[in-house]
């Protein structure tokens, strides 16, 4: 079967490029790996690639997302640990980041947020697959829960 080896990056048109630079690199630790003068920025949380995310500077006057247009929904980064996302929780409560939801999906917890311009980010770890409980893998019964 002819199919991909796996999801590469994700582009994001963004209002300030800077702004979301900050953003990107503070709050959620990527790296900084490339950049075309205040046009585009490439940045990558696995050190292993030249970029998994890549940020493209449209100006201020441009829409924000809208959840009833059809498009990108989220995207999200896995997390090595339950004990880093409980890390990455504390730290977007202290730096005043709004958490829109924390979902339970059965097989991992995520932690839902928007960057500066309103995209959805979520955050999670996934139990290993020897862990999945049988039948339904997404019940919403993980085996931890945040102090909210």
């Amino acid at each position: 079967m002819l199919r991909p080896k796996r999801l590469g990056h994700i582009v994001l048109r963004v209002l300030d490029l800077e702004r979301s630079i900050k953003f990107y690199s503070e709050i959620l630790g990527l790296t900084n790996t490339f950049s075309i003068a205040n046009k585009m920025h490439f940045m990558s949380a696995s050190g292993d690639s030249s970029h998994e995310l890549a940020l493209v500077s449209i100006g201020n006057k441009a829409q924000r997302p809208n959840s009833n247009m059809v498009g990108l929904s989220h995207f999200a980064w896995q997390m090595n640990s339950i004990e880093d996302l409980e890390s990455l929780y504390l730290k977007l409560q202290r730096e005043h980041v709004e958490i829109l939801e924390i979902g339970d999906h059965g097989i991992s917890l995520g932690i839902y947020f928007a960057d500066p311009d309103g995209n959805q980010i979520e955050m999670f770890y996934e139990l290993p697959k020897e862990e999945w409980p049988e039948g339904e893998i997404f019940s919403g019964n993980f085996p931890y829960k945040f102090k909210v």
